[in-house]
């Protein structure tokens, strides 16, 4: 046999031993001969560089580059689910969706509702193409090097037999698969127990070190990481069933990973059961998994049901209630944040919780702590909020040692010494050392470089720290001063190097009211920040402005008003700020900005709902807020009136008819802020 075949006939064996294994868990081969097959195919294609293929069983490997992300649209929006926790919200939906079909039969799919990362896969011609992240649900990462590397993906699927009457209907030329990136249980716990031994922060479930890890910038990591993936829904112009379970049950048959729990009911009671019985089973399973997906099977009656502006009327989640274990409490230890917040953490013995082992647990502050009247020693119900964050829910009494002492709310802080201070009406005792705590000036940096701030994705916290411990910054001004040969190392970061410089310097456009969010006032938030950019609009008026005149702005009360006061007279901000303004960030509203900027909706909240063809849900978001209006998410008597684009909630125009709150158009909206 030449080289050339045997590299083709490689790769086919190799996927389908990598199917048998990762997918059937039905190896027919031991590790070593699958391993000896996979060198002897990199030696051939090394050898025939013309025979490179991006679907190739040597790909799985990854990459050690730098590879960036680009965004990508959805050809299909990636819509959340609606969340129900009680199985009245379960009827419910069942009823609505009866009278939705008016009364016509259906069918309801029961499913897993994996806690993942989810993921849309494109295949053409039977071979993996892109894959892309939910991101916003219109838009997402293109993350196809680093899903390449998970091996229960099929890179390339394999058609059936010509002759074979029995054969599962064959694939269309193309379609897209939907499902969920995991990181099995097993990897979790031993990726933990790694880092906890190399003294590095641990991942706090398996969902944000999936998210973590798909996100990762070098495949190879990727790769090491041992991801998995479950497959729940099938798109495209020419499905081969009519039907959701069928149409997964035919991909399952293409090499896909399908849930084995999935089934096919018809009445509620049978929706009860499953979701039962999946209560309990599901703690056997290798994933993570927090409730039941319904959906209609029928894609027709799908269809038919149609969508709300955030999810469809045809499928609903079930979320499980949180596990709860009994555990011994012995010590409270204390953690800084970035505005100076002091937060207890409960320290207890390990115990297993909803699939991990927890032994740490947020207490909030010293009104939680009292309100359980804890003590050292107690025996504390610990759950899981949302099946992700461990919190303490209760005591028992019973069982506390005689001896047991309450426990006493720190005086000083537990990085610099410095007394601690509340302010009135704040729940947390805070460190006032802003400028010389190490937590807090790590933590204004992390803040001031974050997305919704000024926007340096090329850093991230890692790197932070290792910038601080190295004394190449101290505080956020520095981060300007940083070029390629400092953070070069021994001179193989070139690229990543430029690529944080250039993101650095590219943050000077950052629009003025950004740079009041990142500057990280204590108690000033995005909304805040705009509202004094606005009022303000540059940075000097704001930083001359007295108590009362803040006050005078909707929505900054008197707590807030003076934590601006104190910012602004400190002298190490004020040297900070001179030194920001020094290097071209933006200190004043644009004259565009300028120019749009209203009271034609001061004083009025406005509700947005629907979707709307001449600008998206953001853009009118911000216009709004330029006229002087509020955005609030909920419907009350307070509301002024809604912004109501196609397909608005059917709840929210019950509600709004009920309280008598004025709908207006896009178009009248538009002709009403000129």
């Amino acid at each position: 046999m030449d080289e050339i075949k045997r590299i083709e006939q490689l790769r086919k064996e190799l996927h389908e031993h990598n199917y048998r294994y990762y997918v059937l868990n039905q190896p027919t081969i031991g590790d070593q001969d699958f391993d000896f097959m996979m060198h002897e195919l990199q030696d051939l294609e090394a050898k025939h560089p013309e025979m490179a293929d991006p679907n190739s069983p040597t790909q799985r490997v990854g990459s050690d580059l730098n590879e960036e992300f680009r965004q990508v649209e959805h050809k299909y929006p990636m819509l959340s689910l609606a969340n129900t926790y009680n199985e009245q919200d379960v009827a419910d939906w069942y009823e609505s969706v009866k009278k939705g079909l008016a009364g016509e039969d259906f069918e309801v799919c029961c499913e897993m509702k994996y806690d993942g990362l989810s993921i849309s896969l494109t295949y053409v011609d039977g071979k993996l193409v892109q894959a892309v992240t939910r991101g916003d649900g219109v838009h997402g990462d293109d993350v196809t090097a680093n899903v390449k590397t998970i091996r229960s993906i099929p890179l390339v699927l394999t058609p059936p037999a010509s002759d074979d009457l029995f054969a599962a209907p064959a694939y269309p030329r193309e379609f897209e698969i939907r499902g969920e990136i995991l990181m099995p249980w097993s990897v979790f716990e031993r990726l933990n127990k790694e880092r906890e031994e190399a003294e590095e922060p641990l991942f706090a479930n398996p969902r944000n070190a999936a998210s973590g890890t798909l996100k990762s910038q070098k495949s190879s990591l990727v790769a090491s990481r041992q991801l998995d993936a479950y497959l729940y829904y099938l798109l495209g112009e020419e499905l081969p069933a009519e039907g959701h379970f069928e149409n997964l049950e035919v991909a399952r048959s293409w090499g896909f990973k399908i849930s084995e729990g999935m089934k096919k009911v018809k009445t509620l009671q049978q929706i009860y059961d499953f979701i039962n019985y999946w209560d309990t089973e599901r703690k056997k399973l290798p994933v993570a998994t927090d409730g039941i997906v319904l959906k209609v099977n029928s894609l027709r009656q799908q269809r038919a049901l149609g969508f709300t502006a955030k999810s469809p009327r045809w499928a609903i989640a079930y979320k499980f209630k949180a596990e709860r274990v009994c555990t011994r409490l012995n010590e409270v230890t204390y953690q800084v944040g970035r505005t100076g917040a002091i937060t207890p953490v409960a320290n207890m013995d390990p115990v297993q919780l909803a699939g991990t082992t927890v032994k740490r647990a947020t207490l909030n502050n010293e009104d939680f702590i009292k309100s359980f009247d804890l003590h050292i020693g107690d025996y504390v119900y610990v759950e899981k909020g949302g099946e992700i964050i461990p919190k303490i829910v209760g005591v028992d009494i019973d069982q506390r040692p005689i001896i047991a002492q309450p426990v006493e709310f720190i005086k000083r802080c537990p990085e610099c010494g410095t007394p601690l201070v509340r302010y009135e009406g704040e729940a947390a005792w805070y460190c006032p050392n802003d400028t010389g705590c190490p937590p807090q000036i790590k933590g204004r940096i992390e803040h001031f470089i974050a997305r919704k701030a000024m926007n340096i994705d090329s850093l991230g916290p890692e790197t932070v720290d290792d910038y601080y411990r190295h004394h190449l910054i101290n505080n956020i001004a520095d981060l300007y001063d940083i070029d390629v040969q400092q953070i070069n190392g021994d001179g193989s970061r070139t690229k990543s190097a430029q690529r944080i410089v250039n993101g650095i310097a590219a943050s000077k456009e950052v629009p003025f009211e950004r740079v009041v969010f990142a500057l990280g006032i204590r108690f000033v938030g995005e909304t805040s920040a705009k509202l004094l950019a606005r009022h303000f609009k540059n940075i000097d008026a704001l930083m001359n402005a007295g108590i009362e005149e803040l006050q005078e702005i909707e929505g900054i009360g008197e707590v807030m008003a003076k934590s601006i006061i104190t910012y602004f007279h400190n002298e190490e901000n004020l040297k900070i700020i001179e030194r920001l303004r020094a290097y071209g960030l933006q200190m004043e509203l644009s004259e565009a900005q300028t120019a749009n900027v209203s009271d034609k909706l001061a004083g009025q909240s406005v509700v947005i709902s629907g979707v709307f063809a001449h600008h998206s849900r953001d853009e009118y978001k911000a216009i709004i807020e330029q006229n002087g209006g509020k955005n609030v998410g909920s419907i009350s008597s307070k509301t002024s009136f809604i912004l109501a684009g196609e397909n608005m909630g059917p709840s929210k125009l019950q509600k709004a008819e009920k309280l008598g709150i004025k709908i207006v158009s896009e178009e009248e909206f538009l002709e009403l802020i000129g």
